[in-house]
């Protein structure tokens, strides 16, 4: 069953991309979760995967939510602009 949850857990991040511009969505992400460091939301091409453990790590979420939380930030992003 361990195994299963982590091969979900790695789809479900897999088949989230980064769009449009990560340093508003970042720093957006930093006023509401303090907790999270510039190193915490770094992001790099290539290396989603890191970012998104990162997050998780940092806020205690796992990765449906995390992904759920940078939907819901770009979305604010996106409607500011």
């Amino acid at each position: 069953m361990a195994i299963k949850n982590k091969l979900n857990e790695r789809s479900t991040t897999e088949s989230f991309k980064i769009k449009d511009d990560w340093d508003k969505q970042a720093s957006a992400l930093r006023t509401k979760y303090p907790t999270l460091s510039s190193e915490d939301v770094k992001f790099e091409i290539g290396k989603e995967e890191e970012l998104f453990k990162r997050i998780e790590t940092r806020l205690g979420k796992t990765p449906d939510q995390v992904i759920g939380i940078l939907k819901n930030v770009y979305k604010d992003v996106i409607e500011t602009a």
